[in-house]
Formats: structure tokens, sequence, C-alpha cells
């Protein structure tokens, strides 16, 4: 029996592309018929211009061409999260729609799939077509977060993968509202691979990133895999309130040994600076806490098992037990 392939692909105002993306994945996915079913799967995010009336075309035509049509925009890796909760298929491919990253690659995806991989994810060598400062600034970012992370997040990777059926069941049961898709498939573990290729200029239509949406994603990326934010303010809680100490030293040592002090100035800067440093110290233990809290409400599995091979002899009758235990000794 065939496996089956599952092409999620996000849609936001695509429509100069999206026939041509049809095309891409249609023609490499037609190299594999011999051993695979495939099945394109098409998540319109609330697109404003003729994408979906074009993707209901190509369904007409193509009974391996699904459509999820969002009744607004809810973002991109929301688009991805229903694409892969919608998926059948042995493995799910998930690709952006604007032919940045190359169709044909998905042919390599499949053969590290069969050798065993349970995620192969492309790595990009070069960003064609893409200004300096989003390369620079994705350049730092992606290196910030492998830092401050604890888990391995590859760098300079986006979210062209293929998954097998073990991951994305484990992805599915992952609920989080804020999502970073590429993290979470790292978090989740098995055995990964990276493949290089080189990232080319869009086919056509702009970019559905711009700054502000970069920003949030940033955010949402460093928030849901790490606690140093909170980290930082418990750093900077207790920095102060040893400075607050030190301050109060300094203040004492000025009153009693100097007469260039003004009134009253010694008892205020004690005061001040002793309930300054208390306030941030408090306020780091608090973050401490918030983070734990955080951690709980997301509901993450504790475990994840890939293979479970245990030998059991619960349904052997007790009687033969205790012959064997009595034949050994």
């Amino acid at each position: 029996m065939k496996k089956l392939i599952s092409i999620v692909i996000p849609c936001y105002n695509e429509e100069a592309v999206i026939i041509e993306t049809y095309k891409r994945l249609t023609s490499v996915m037609a190299c594999t018929e011999k051993r695979y079913n495939y099945e394109l799967i098409f998540a319109n995010d609330g697109s404003k211009d003729m994408t979906l009336k074009l993707l209901k075309e190509i369904s007409r035509n193509d009974s391996h061409v699904k459509i999820i049509n969002f009744s607004r925009n809810f973002g991109h890796q929301i688009a991805v999260t229903a694409g892969i909760d919608s998926a059948k298929g042995d493995a799910v491919v998930l690709i952006d729609a604007d032919l940045q990253d190359p169709p044909e690659l998905i042919l390599e995806f499949i053969e590290q799939w069969e050798n065993g991989y349970e995620v192969v994810y492309a790595v990009r060598r070069k960003r064609i077509g893409e200004t300096w400062f989003k390369k620079v600034t994705a350049s730092y970012f992606y290196r910030y977060l492998h830092k401050i992370t604890d888990i391995n997040i590859p760098v300079d990777t986006g979210d062209f993968r293929l998954m097998s059926r073990k991951v994305v069941n484990v992805l599915k049961q992952i609920k989080e509202r804020h999502r970073f898709i590429r993290g979470l498939v790292s978090w989740v573990g098995f055995k990964q691979i990276g493949i290089p290729y080189d990232r080319a200029e869009r086919f056509a239509g702009e970019t559905k990133y711009p700054l502000k949406k970069m920003i949030k994603f940033s955010i949402d990326a460093i928030t849901s895999f790490s606690y140093f934010p909170l980290k930082i303010a418990g750093f900077l809680g207790v920095s102060s309130a040893i400075l607050g100490v030190f301050g109060i030293i300094i203040s004492l040592i000025l009153k009693f040994t100097t007469d260039y002090v003004i009134q009253g100035w010694t008892s205020l800067m004690i005061v001040m600076l002793f309930l300054g440093g208390m306030q941030l110290f408090i306020l780091g233990i608090i973050g401490e806490y918030l983070g734990r809290i955080y951690d709980e409400t997301r509901n993450r599995p504790l475990y994840i098992v890939d293979d479970e091979d245990i030998q059991s002899n619960m349904n052997e009758p007790q009687d033969d037990k205790v012959k064997h235990i009595s034949a050994r000794m």
C-alpha cells in the first residue's frame, strides 16, 4: 500500500503566485506517484484577494487539493497548525506559497525520511532578494535564540520541513496559542537532520512579514522557549539591591565623616535605596514564579516516548512464575 504525503501550504493574498505554486508542487509529487499518494492542503488565512477563488478552481479539477478557509486572518503559524491538524499523511511537509523555498527539495526530504529521520528541515545558506536589514536581523535573532534556550533550535531555518506522523501526532497535542512551530518541532525531539539550500526571491507579490509581524514573531519565539527576560529582571533586582546596600553605607560614611551633607539627605537616600532595591529584588522572585506558572499553563507533555519495548510477564500465571523462580534456585 502506498504511503501518503501531506503538503501544507499557508496562503495569504497570494493570487500572483498560487497557480505557479500548485504547478511546481504537482510536478514534484508526480515524480513520486509510483511509491506515494499525496494531498495538497492549502490553508487560506483570510485572503482578501483572488486567492480563494483560484484555489477553488484548482480543487475542482484536482482531487489531490484540499482547502481550509479561515473566516479572517489568524496568522501564519495558526494557518500552518490548521494544515497539520487536517493532514492525514504518513509524513507532513510544510512550505510557504511564495516559492522562496524550492518544492524540488521535498524529494530529498522524503529520501531522508525513508532513511529513518523523523524530521528533515531546510537550512538556508543564502537569502537571495532579501534586504540587508532583514538578513542581518534574522541572522542575529536565530543565533541569540539558540543561546538563550535550553533546546537546540537550528539556526537559519524556517518552517520548510518534513515531519513524520509520529512527530505530527505529538504536535497535535500541544495547544499553545502563541505558536513558534519550528521551536516546537525542535522541542519534540526525535531524530532530525538539516539539508542546506539557497533561498530564492519571491516568485511574485510582496512579503507578508513586515517589521511589525517580525517583531511579534520574535517575541513569541523568545517567550515560548526561554525565561531569559525574567532572569534579566531578577538579575537587575538583585544588582539594584546590592547597589542599594552600598549606597546606604556611603551615605552613612558621608553623614558621619564630612560636613558637606545636606540636612535630611542621608535618611532620604537610605529609605529610597533600601525600598527600591527590595522592590526590584522581590519583583525578580515574582518573575521566577511567573515563569513556572507560565510553564504549567502551556500544558506541554511531560515527556515523549519514541519507542517502547518492555518485556513483561504480567500475563503469565502466578504458579508458573513460582516454578521458574524455584528452578533457578
